[in-house]
């Protein structure tokens, strides 16, 4: 028999266990890939494997596809061991696996894989998002040859890849196509928000296994209705952070996870450090209180109550040196030559703008991103990031799971976060590395930054107990809850408060308090140094003295940021752009006191008292009284006025802008109800 290309009828039949009749009838009806030549039928090896592979049933397709997923392929550690658990975890009859890697371990990896001997029918991918959605699609599409998972690692041959796996997404279409398709890959939105179009559709053996990406969302009640449609299938969550921060708890049992301390020491992910900002003294004021001046212990002391941490969030003074720090970490990255970038996480959207201005001041380009903005406009400020023409993006719960930015590599932090879940993700987003499995070289760390005072050490103590297994972390941390922040907050529109519950008015910095994020114990070290030094050929006995020597202190105190330098014009530039930025809000807030839809035309047709010539809204309306004020206070243009005028008018915007207005708009407001009364 000819073992490499062409056979013959009698060969064929016999390599296709069927009988020499039957082939030559499919041959007749051209049912099989075949050639005639003379009278002879003759039949390419390689063309019968994909017609075999095409016609093979959905039920079987996964368990006979011969995978290469031992050694000799480019599967990382946490991919191979994790498809392994997972292998010996449903063998035993059991169901709802948990698998926990850290960002940028390869969980899209992990996915594509675990159908392979292991799904008895097609496969549903759920994810908690559209961008997650699209990788994991890039991933298994055989036909993206740069991308697809399968191909990049040589766990399938093209030659198997021929006919399948076949993936789909929900985008478009209807059933004929998923029923076409071994793999179906959705956001959990496009499946369950309208059951009607396609949860519903589906029959409950449609899928033989679920895969949950990004799987500390799974506890929400449209991820259970997607589990509760296919109770028979076989169920496997990916997750970074296994626990959820609205006390309930992801339904599986944890077969396998890969320390985020392992992944630093594979190079998957950087190697961070977090340093704080550490006050020597703060001068502040409680409310109603005289200002006081806080030694540092005291300040230790007074960091675990919210109203202080969020005080220390929202003051000027604290954020200046958290971003005076934070710029200091990123020019000492960028030595190596690479573009490194920050990224940085706000209270609000008025405060993400406040603190970009601190940026812009300094000399570097910052810019905000929010979910207020237009998708348009969001696409154009990622561009900038992408293509290295932005220093700096602050983001206001925006670049969540799933975005991937490895030249982020330095997070600002700006706000206390009350519980560890939504700190590790947005840690999460400096984690990817820039060079791939290489743990030493210097593009590969990140620093975060923050002020002792937000009390955010609290959460890397946590994040610790969570690396070593300590159950009492996780009956502490599993019932959790991060208080939600309302949209009226997030976006500025809630109404204005006469002052912050405590206010910040100076504070000296004498150092800079640093600790490794995550503490790699002497045995993980050890181990690691020995496999290596023995790759390379060197004698690896020294290896513990070496650890000795080298190791360090948990807290380590270096010397205060020096200050940098701010650009008169820049700073200019910004806080006009904050005045006219606050201008805006500001008519928001006011129509806000005053009970006013900003739709309404109340104010240009029944407040004549006002003397509004036009506008045609409320908000039109409002804004023209806001500006006005402004120009009022100022006593000149904006363009004729001076840093030291904006900034004496920023301060005050309370007391000068919005009470005075609103009293007068309240005032036209009670005359006109009087007249019609």
């Amino acid at each position: 028999m000819d073992t490499t290309g062409w056979l013959s009828l009698d060969e064929a039949a016999d390599y296709l266990g069927m009988g020499k009749t039957v082939l030559y009838t499919l041959a007749r009806e051209s049912k099989i890939p075949s050639r005639k030549v003379g009278k002879k039928w003759t039949f390419e090896r390689q063309a019968l494997d994909a017609w075999v592979r095409a016609s093979e049933p959905f039920e079987t397709f996964f368990l006979n596809i011969e995978a290469n997923l031992d050694g000799d392929n480019s599967l990382r550690e946490p991919q191979r061991d994790g498809y392994q658990r997972s292998y010996e975890f449903f063998h035993a009859g059991k169901n709802n696996g948990i698998i926990q890697l850290p960002v940028g371990c390869g969980k899209s990896g992990l996915a594509a894989i675990l159908p392979l001997g292991l799904a008895a029918g097609r496969v549903l991918v759920i994810a908690p998002n559209l961008q997650i959605k699209d990788e994991l699609f890039a991933a298994m599409d055989i036909t993206n040859r740069q991308k697809c998972f399968w191909r990049k690692t040589g766990v399938l041959r093209p030659d198997q890849m021929v006919a399948g796996p076949l993936a789909c997404t929900l985008d478009s279409g209807n059933i004929s196509i998923a029923k076409k398709c071994h793999i179906v890959i959705t956001n959990i939105h496009q499946l369950a928000t309208n059951e009607d179009k396609w949860l519903s559709l589906f029959p409950e053996n449609f899928f033989d296994m679920i895969i949950v990406d990004e799987a500390h969302h799974s506890a929400a009640k449209s991820w259970e209705n997607a589990m509760e449609r296919f109770p028979k299938a076989k169920v496997i969550f990916l997750t970074a952070t296994p626990f959820r921060s609205d006390r309930k708890v992801i339904n599986g049992e944890l077969i396998y996870r890969f320390p985020f301390r392992s992944a630093m020491l594979k190079g998957y992910i950087k190697r961070l450090k977090a340093s704080y900002v550490a006050p020597s003294e703060v001068t502040l004021s409680f409310k109603d209180q005289a200002v006081k001046s806080y030694t540092l212990d005291e300040v230790m002391e007074l960091k675990e109550d919210e109203m202080f941490s969020r005080g220390i969030a929202m003051s000027e003074p604290c954020n200046q040196h958290i971003v005076e720090s934070s710029l200091a970490k990123l020019e000492e990255l960028r030595q190596s030559g690479t573009q490194h970038q920050l990224i940085a996480v706000a209270c609000s959207i008025n405060h993400a703008k406040d603190i970009r201005k601190l940026y812009v001041e300094r000399g570097y380009s910052a810019n905000v991103i929010h979910s207020k903005l237009t998708e348009e406009e969001q696409e154009e400020i990622l561009g900038r990031l992408r293509n290295g023409s932005l220093d700096c993006i602050i983001q206001v719960q925006m670049l969540g799971e799933g975005f991937d930015h490895p030249k982020l590599s330095v997070a600002a932090i700006f706000r206390p976060f009350r519980s560890l879940a939504p700190y590790i993700q947005f840690v999460g987003r400096i984690m990817r590395v820039i060079v791939q499995n290489d743990p030493t070289h210097p593009d590969n760390v990140g620093h975060i930054v923050t002020h002792l005072g937000m009390n955010l050490d609290a959460r890397l103590k946590e994040f610790k107990d969570f690396e070593n297994d300590d159950q009492a972390f996780w009956d502490k941390v599993i019932g959790g809850e991060e208080p939600e922040v309302s949209q009226a907050v997030r976006d500025g529109s809630t109404r204005l408060r006469s002052g912050e519950r405590v206010v910040v008015h100076g504070e000296i910095i004498d150092s800079l308090w640093e600790e490794d994020f995550i503490t790699l114990e002497d045995a993980h070290i050890i181990e690691d140094l020995r496999e290596r030094m023995t790759l390379m050929g060197l004698d690896p006995s020294h290896v513990e003295e070496m650890v000795k020597k080298a190791k360090q202190s948990a807290l380590r105190k270096h010397a205060a940021t020096e200050p940098f330098p701010i650009l008169p014009q820049k700073q200019w530039e910004e806080l006009k752009r904050r005045v006219s930025e606050q201008g805006a809000r500001l008519a928001k807030i006011l129509l806000n006191h005053v009970e006013l839809e900003s739709g309404g035309t109340e104010i240009a047709y029944k407040y004549k008292t006002l003397r509004i010539i036009s506008g045609k809204n409320n908000y039109v309306c409002a804004l023209m009284m806001v500006n006005q004020q402004i120009k009022d206070e100022l006593g000149t243009t904006r363009q004729d006025a001076s840093s030291e005028e904006f900034k004496e008018l920023l301060d005050n915007l309370d007391d000068k802008i919005l009470q005075p207005l609103v009293r007068k708009l309240r005032k036209a407001k009670s005359d006109y109800e009087q007249s019609k009364a």
